[in-house]
């Protein structure tokens, strides 16, 4: 029978946040069958069991490209979405057996489309008899085990997770989620399922669920105070051996950590962000660790723990339902227990099959309401806006998001101390596929501008500040020679730097010469035609993430903050084009930088 984390948890009033029960035992009631006597000479007793799971769903229901309109596809031919790898999962299931599979999710659910956003914000499932959660439904359908926290889980509020929450029938884990004032489990830390066999004792399995550290950085407005996120490795130190001494024959980790080791809100949080790795070398008992967070395919990988020197075996099944993980697990039963034989991981491709029209059926309604929703006309273009060349040219689409940011900030400042100080902005160049048509201009349109659920901040900067925060931003180029052949598609993402930590800054106008070694880059600074004064202060406006640390930039989590608000900078830039009807370049674009070398144009 599926749990309910009431079984687990007692709610704090303080905080809102659940507190484990002490010694309670995650595991539905399972017929167990008489053990085996064991004679010598007999031949032992195996079983076999997979363990499937998913990652990174984002709120990826169907098969659909809600910013587009129109069915997904990219040139990897790719499908995505719950319907579709429900599909594998019931094949799984048929070809295993059910009683032999289990399966489980490593976070990042209910933020990413704007079906999403729309349960969140639009028709909320926390009103008073609000709507079951799209991803609860399609989830409960399919028949989850049991799911990790991701740091997209956050976003909405804990209201909003809690109340997600309730609505699933399986438990959200998180070991590394705690209370903050009494450090205890603030969600299930474990999962575990007795799996019978025929003469012989049940294969117990224990399911330990990990989410990422950076929760404290990027959510931070919502869980200060309230929880806190210590590291994986320290808490599945603490967790696999309480579970191997509960019974656990099977220890599976369900982490929404990476594999790379590396973090990037730099050492603003003394735990690592990408840590699957590290907790599969160092914590001895775990058999098989689904990552997720990172967003890549990983069929297989093995890693030997440094002090037991067996193998575990990790998987990353990519996002948004693409793929698929199987671990095969193949047990032994000797001496009066079960051990791991051997683990094996593989991926199975969610376009090698149709939508599950059970998903299709249960939620076609609420996927007609957010198309509904998108389609809303709220102005008109005057010409075709695009992100296509904006990582490496100042593009009008990306001045666009910093001219809303500027308005709402100046406007919310107005009458204060600050209302003087001249106000720049940053905004990253996050899609290379978005696009604003000449003509009627809908919602999804500029959705798909800004694809994340971000909120404005003010904070206050000096000149030398602003200065140190370019320099960081331009190390996102490849240093290229004056005489060097310039790829665009080489030129940036310089140490595997993700476009969404590439800034521009408004209300300056500068070069960046990346024929120079980063730190070096910025020449030309001026502001209102003169060189930059180092220490001029402005009034700086960030998105959440940037302002919490996220991207590691520099003097901005530090950097008072001046002003916040809980309204996503989505909805801010949909209210300016809705009051001004028309969008027009002329109102917003001006080229503020470009890129040289040797200080010559690149373009």
């Amino acid at each position: 029978m599926p749990l309910n984390r009431r079984k687990f948890l007692k709610k704090s009033a303080a905080t809102g946040a659940g507190v484990a029960i002490a010694g309670a035992v995650a595991a539905p009631a399972q017929a167990s069958a008489s053990p085996g006597k064991g004679t010598a000479g007999k031949r032992p007793k195996r079983h076999s069991l997979t363990v499937m799971g998913t990652t990174d769903l984002h709120g990826h229901v169907f098969n659909w490209d809600y910013f587009k309109d129109a069915e997904y596809s990219d040139t990897a031919g790719n499908a995505m979405g719950l319907a579709r790898v429900s599909t594998l999962i019931n094949q799984v299931r048929k070809e295993k057996g059910r009683e032999n599979t289990l399966l489980l999710d490593a976070g990042d659910t209910i933020q990413g489309t704007p079906l999403t956003y729309y349960y969140a914000k639009v028709d909320p499932i926390t009103a008073k008899g609000g709507p079951v959660h799209p991803m609860a439904q399609a989830m409960n359908a399919i028949g989850y085990d049991a799911a990790a926290l991701g740091n997209h889980e956050f976003n909405y509020g804990i209201e909003t997770l809690r109340t997600f929450e309730d609505q699933l029938r399986f438990p959200l884990l998180g070991a590394n989620a705690v209370d903050a004032k009494t450090l205890k489990p603030a969600f299930p830390p474990y999962f575990i399922k007795k799996f019978p066999v025929k003469g012989a004792p049940p294969v117990t399995v224990a399911v330990l669920g990990l989410t990422n550290p950076g929760i404290a950085i990027w959510d931070k407005a919502y869980v200060q105070g309230k929880l806190k996120f210590p590291g994986l490795e320290e808490q599945a130190a603490k967790w696999v051996p309480k579970l191997r001494s509960m019974g656990a024959d099977v220890v599976i980790v369900s982490a929404h950590s990476g594999t790379s080791g590396t973090s990037s809100y730099g050492d603003q949080v003394p735990y690592v962000e990408n840590a699957a790795v590290n907790v599969a070398k160092q914590v001895p008992g775990i058999d098989a660790i689904l990552v997720g967070h990172s967003h890549v395919e990983i069929p297989e990988l093995k890693v030997t723990n440094e002090k037991t020197g067996r193998t575990v075996v990790l998987s990353e099944p990519l996002y948004f339902a693409e793929r698929l993980t199987l671990f095969d697990i193949e047990l032994v039963f000797a001496k009066g227990r079960w051990t791991v034989e051997s683990v094996a991981a593989s991926l199975r491709n969610s376009n090698t099959v149709a939508d599950d029209p059970k998903i299709t059926k249960l939620l076609s309604d609420e996927h007609a309401k957010v198309v509904k929703y998108v389609n809303q006309v709220v102005g008109t273009a005057t010409e075709t806006l695009t992100t296509v060349d904006a990582r490496y040219k100042d593009a009008p689409i990306i001045d666009l998001i910093n001219k809303v940011q500027e308005d709402v900030v100046r406007a919310a400042l107005a009458g204060t101390a600050y209302a003087s100080l001249p106000v720049l902005s940053q905004a990253s160049p996050f899609s290379r596929t978005s696009e604003i048509p000449a003509g009627k201009v809908t919602i999804r349109d500029l959705s798909s501008l800004y694809v994340y659920d971000n909120t404005l901040v003010a904070k206050l900067m000096t000149g030398a500040q602003v200065r140190a925060y370019l320099e960081y931003s331009a190390e996102y180029y490849v240093q290229t020679a004056p005489d060097a052949v310039v790829d665009v598609q080489k030129v940036t993402n310089a140490g595997g730097r993700p476009d969404y930590n590439y800034d521009y800054v408004s209300g300056l106008r500068y070069d960046i010469d990346i024929a120079q070694p980063a730190g070096s880059r910025i020449k030309n600074l001026t502001f209102d035609g003169a060189a930059l004064d180092d220490t001029q202060q402005f009034v700086f406006a960030v998105n959440n993430y940037r302002a919490n640390g996220g991207g590691a930039f520099p003097h901005v989590a530090s950097a008072q903050e001046l002003w916040s608000e809980s309204t996503e900078i989505r909805t801010r830039i949909a209210e300016w084009v809705t009051a001004k009807g028309v969008l027009d370049p002329k109102d917003f674009a001006s080229v503020d930088w470009k890129l040289t070398r040797a200080g010559t144009p690149v373009f």
